[in-house]
């Protein structure tokens, strides 16, 4: 019978010496898991207090995208550059150098609504005419402001818009395509003369902004100054150039001061020739 094997085996000396050879073994004591969620921590060496996990981060205190750039786009040229240092001043101020930070103040402003924003020069670097216009052509819809500053003028409270007149200068044999909608579409004109079918929109682009800068710089004229601007009259894009006084200033900080005001009276006229949709205003 089944008893009475179980109890033949008890009994029997070699059974008990394999019993004793061989303990049976005990089941794994079960082990504690962590809670769904916590991170897993590496053991503790023994002695030592348990390390704590690290904090997980919030989603909501990531930092958030940048903006994304979907609007027309600006070319900001500054002026000058290189060896062409251009205006200098008593006080140690040099235009090339004035005018790059001032864009580049002005392409932050420029960005932070929306904006494309392209450079014809990023350091101290100096393009030809010819490579400055040829970048703002090779973007469609675009808008080119260069940036300048006088040799005379008052205390900087002064800032006028110059816009470019038909030229009278050669043409040589280097033509710019037009491929826009407007009446010069696909026809090529002499690439010195490539301003000539967007004077209309570069004078009101010009209004637009000496009224800001009007607003702002108390010594500013009220309507934009017409002017030959070697640096315009390539663009086939509204383009106009932006004049501050002046590198005579006594005092270099009174000028470099006023670059934050400058970028947004420019940015301001720009959005309302050309509004982002929606429309957004940059500040005061």
């Amino acid at each position: 019978m089944l008893a009475r094997g179980i109890s033949s085996r008890a009994s029997h000396p070699r059974a008990q010496q394999q019993d004793q050879q061989n303990p049976p073994q005990q089941p794994p004591q079960q082990q504690a898991t962590p809670q769904q969620g916590a991170p897993l921590q590496p053991p503790s060496p023994q002695g030592a207090p348990p390390v704590p996990a690290a904090p997980q981060q919030n989603p909501q205190e990531q930092t958030p995208a940048p903006p994304v750039h979907v609007g027309p786009v600006v070319v900001i040229d500054p002026g000058h550059g290189g060896t062409d240092t251009g205006a200098r001043g008593a006080s140690g101020l040099v235009e090339k150098d004035v005018v790059l930070q001032i864009a580049k103040i002005l392409r932050a402003e420029l960005e932070r609504i929306g904006y494309r924003v392209v450079m014809t020069r990023n350091d101290d670097s100096n393009p030809s005419y010819e490579d400055r216009a040829a970048l703002a052509n090779a973007y469609r819809d675009a808008i080119f402001v260069s940036l300048h500053v006088s040799t005379t003028g008052g205390n900087g409270q002064h800032a006028r818009i110059l816009l470019p007149v038909s030229s009278s200068f050669p043409s040589h044999r280097r033509f710019a395509h037009i491929e826009r909608s407007d009446p010069w579409f696909g026809t090529a004109i002499p690439w010195e003369q490539a301003q000539r079918p967007f004077g209309e929109q570069s004078r009101r682009l010009a209004n637009l902004v000496q009224i800001e800068l009007t607003r702002r710089f108390s010594q500013s004229p009220n309507a934009p100054t017409p002017a030959e601007v070697r640096n315009l009259r390539s663009v086939a894009a509204p383009a106009v150039a932006v004049e501050i006084s002046s590198v005579s200033v006594s005092d270099p900080i009174t000028l470099t001061s006023l670059s934050g005001l400058l970028a947004a009276s420019i940015a301001r006229g720009i959005a309302a020739f050309r509004p982002m949709s929606p429309p957004v205003t940059s500040q005061p």
